[in-house]
């Protein structure tokens, strides 16, 4: 009885938890579904494309690879590049899914984006499986639930509206960026130099539709290495302290 108690209560505690980020998700997911409309992308596969890539900005961006006429070898690699960063948020949380029954992993591992590892990252004295699953679940559910409304709502919504939407994805993007950029002047640094190689790399026709992102992510990466180089160092010295 008292163990139904505290699964309920775990649960309870990641629908409240949950309920930001659907909220935040909803414009972004329908935006999508209404941009995968106007590139002619069936319903079907539009509500599958949320459903199990479920990657706002890998989707975002395949949307504009595909509309560029971009082959799919390079949309994939793309994509692949551009969600990477979810091996190192997956690693992080790993430690505190240890005592987790291994048949939900592949559902906790499938959860995991840029918006649930920063919740969960602050919370993780709470980070039980029933929190876990429902806060995930129901973040994931939030995602293709916006993208089948936002391509319906291409139908009858206006014009201005439409475009409004999708400023929705990168309103979400300056969420999550600008904090870090306060905290950290080479996180301002990295994002500026990000954003001239991009652009130099795109106005300069040099590559091939898709290939300026790929190499752009590559060099990016690369230099934000060298970039935190020293910050890596440092956590590593005062883990090696700790323990």
């Amino acid at each position: 009885m008292i163990k139904n108690k505290q699964i309920k209560h775990e649960m309870k505690e990641g629908l409240l938890v949950a309920l930001p980020v659907i909220i935040g998700y909803l414009p972004a997911a329908m935006a999508f579904g209404l941009l995968a409309k106007n590139t002619r992308i069936p319903f079907i596969d539009t509500i599958l494309f949320s459903m199990m890539v479920y990657a706002g900005a890998s989707q975002f961006m395949a949307l504009e690879l595909i509309k560029a006429g971009v082959v799919n070898g390079s949309i994939i690699l793309a994509t692949f590049l551009l969600n990477l960063r979810h091996i190192m948020m997956s690693a992080s949380l790993s430690v505190h899914f240890k005592k987790f029954d291994r048949r939900y992993l592949p559902i906790v591992a499938f959860g995991i984006t840029d918006e649930t590892f920063s919740v969960s990252s602050f919370n993780k004295e709470r980070l039980t499986l029933p929190f876990v699953l429902v806060f995930y679940l129901l973040s994931h559910i939030s995602w293709w639930l916006g993208t089948i409304a936002g391509y319906l709502a291409g139908e009858v919504l206006p014009a201005s509206l439409q475009s409004s939407l999708s400023v929705g994805l990168y309103a979400m993007f300056a969420a999550l960026l600008f904090p870090e950029i306060k905290k950290s002047n080479q996180m301002l640094l990295l994002s500026i130099i990000s954003a001239i190689i991009y652009t130099i790399m795109h106005y300069s026709k040099i590559f091939a539709p898709g290939w300026d992102i790929i190499l752009g992510i590559i060099i990016s990466s690369s230099i934000g290495i060298i970039i935190f180089k020293d910050e890596v160092e440092t956590v590593k010295d005062v883990k090696e302290v700790e323990n």
